[in-house]
């Protein structure tokens, strides 16, 4: 096994903390490879991690941040599951750090079934297993492609996992906690604006799913149904056949119409208890934050995820 480390034109003392402990790893019998840059600004995330990839040379990747801590088992469970699974990436569960941060999101990484990971990748977490948790073989990354190098702002890990999923890609979760995953405000993922990521998961979402469906509904007539069909294409904009919803007031206003559009006329989308609406649906309601009721609602409905309906929550 080899750690490789590629330093991002840091400021501090992290290549003093990395070169004592280069001594402490090889003389247990692991490689140390490290590189990096002195220029005036960094590079970003995605170079970063380029470059960490190009000087290592095992058969495997095992991604790690600097601020996160991974269990000892963790590589080799990861690795099982990697060889087993030879195109997929493997992820894992995670404890967070502080317990209380972003609880709701961390239920979702840890609490998605099998099939979920493959079908709730539209939603606003980003890919269902987060990045820190990463593995998968180098061959199937060499095939993928780089991470890419916009630098800040660029969400580098969402736009790979895109296209490893384009690719055929598999989405593996191993059921242990092998990650201390740590939430701090100096993160990376910070420095990506909401606006940017909602447009890329606007086109996958057209891409991977609106172009294949005749017609559909949007679940939500609020401010997040509204939005998501502004942000259509025209083309995907005209399959929305209505809007449905459980608030009685936008139900009985009946209609939605599109004031911004440059048609003629404005389009009028009607309001439909969420009952009287017919599938497929583009959910717009994020979850695990109705007390369940909103998930007994859609349980009702008797539909199946990845068929009948998508979360875009």
């Amino acid at each position: 096994m080899e750690l490789s480390v590629f330093d991002d034109a840091s400021q501090d003392k992290s290549m003093m903390i990395i070169e004592k402990w280069k001594v402490k790893l090889e003389a247990a019998g692991i490689l140390v490879v490290i590189g990096g840059h002195k220029s005036p600004s960094p590079r970003g995330v995605g170079y970063s991690k380029n470059q960490a990839i190009a000087q290592s040379s095992g058969s495997y990747l095992c991604f790690l941040d600097s601020d996160d801590v991974m269990m000892p088992q963790r590589v080799r469970v990861q690795h099982d599951a990697a060889r087993r699974h030879p195109t997929s990436i493997i992820g894992c569960q995670v404890r967070r750090e502080p317990p209380d941060a972003t609880a709701r999101y961390t239920r979702w990484i840890n609490r998605l079934e099998p099939d979920q990971l493959l079908t709730q990748v539209f939603t606003s977490h980003g890919p269902t297993v987060i990045m820190p948790t990463w593995f998968c073989s180098r061959a199937w990354f060499s095939r993928v492609g780089q991470f890419d190098e916009g630098g800040r702002g660029v969400p580098e890990d969402l736009l790979f996992f895109y296209e490893h999923l384009r690719r055929g890609g598999g989405v593996v979760r191993v059921d242990q906690s092998l990650l201390l995953y740590r939430s701090h405000p100096g993160a990376a993922t910070h420095t990506v604006l909401e606006t940017t990521i909602w447009a890329h998961r606007v086109r996958f979402l057209e891409e991977q799913v609106l172009q294949r469906w005749a017609a559909f509904t949007i679940w939500n007539a609020g401010r997040q149904g509204r939005r998501l069909y502004r942000s259509l294409s025209v083309d995907a904009r005209r399959k929305v056949v209505a809007f449905c919803d459980v608030d009685e007031n936008k139900i009985k206003k009946g209609f939605y119409c599109y004031e911004d559009s440059q048609e003629r006329p404005k389009p009028r989308l009607p309001v439909l208890h969420f009952r009287a609406a017919r599938p497929p649906f583009v959910i717009c309601v994020k979850l695990d934050l109705t007390g369940g009721a909103f998930e007994d609602n859609l349980r009702s409905l008797c539909l199946q995820e990845g068929r009948d309906f998508f979360h875009f929550s």
